[in-house]
């Protein structure tokens, strides 16, 4: 069974990933104690996780506990090279998705950013889509859907209701045939 690529990410009701200026603080709106909306269950499922470089520089200010030592991180960056530990610099995620999904292991997990996700989409290398829909509307800012993108169908597969008002939709990627 070929590896999945799931794009697990929250948004704003309006569509935004973060504001103009990379803040998220509209995520934490919908923090409650005890309660990680299924996100372990998830990471149990993955064994690689993709993250832009500007999404990454924003995790390491949040600590180092979500940076996953038990996962392969690969950072897409077209300035950073190498290997940190369990992190790899790459440069051109198509590629690196056609490689992923040749190798045995657990399915890869793409938090964005939206440029990550945008190129993925393009390719339709993204085969589930499962998305935090926050109770917020920031009004502007980074979209996680561009404009121009192939037209692509969508299977329902669940939804999500939490009491803090967050929706959590999963859909599959219909392929074109």
């Amino acid at each position: 069974m070929m590896r999945k690529v799931n794009l697990y990410i929250a948004m704003s009701l309006d569509g935004y990933i973060a504001t103009a200026d990379d803040n998220i603080d509209f995520l934490t709106m919908v923090e409650s104690a005890g309660e990680d909306y299924g996100h372990k269950a998830f990471m149990d499922t993955v064994d690689t996780v993709i993250w832009g470089r500007k999404t990454y520089d924003k995790v390491l200010t949040l600590g180092d506990n979500l940076l996953y030592p038990d996962k392969k991180i690969y950072v897409m960056s077209r300035q950073r090279k190498g290997d940190k530990q369990n992190i790899r610099y790459r440069d051109d995620v198509v590629s690196l998705i056609h490689e992923l999904k040749q190798q045995e292991g657990k399915d890869i997990y793409c938090d964005g950013g939206a440029e990550i996700v945008d190129e993925l989409l393009k390719y339709q290398l993204i085969d589930r889509i499962i998305v935090s829909i926050i109770p917020h509307l920031l009004g502007s800012g980074k979209s996680l859907f561009k404009n121009g993108r192939l037209e692509q169908r969508l299977k329902f597969k669940k939804s999500e209701t939490y009491p803090t008002g967050l929706v959590q939709l999963w859909y599959d990627v219909k392929q074109a045939s």
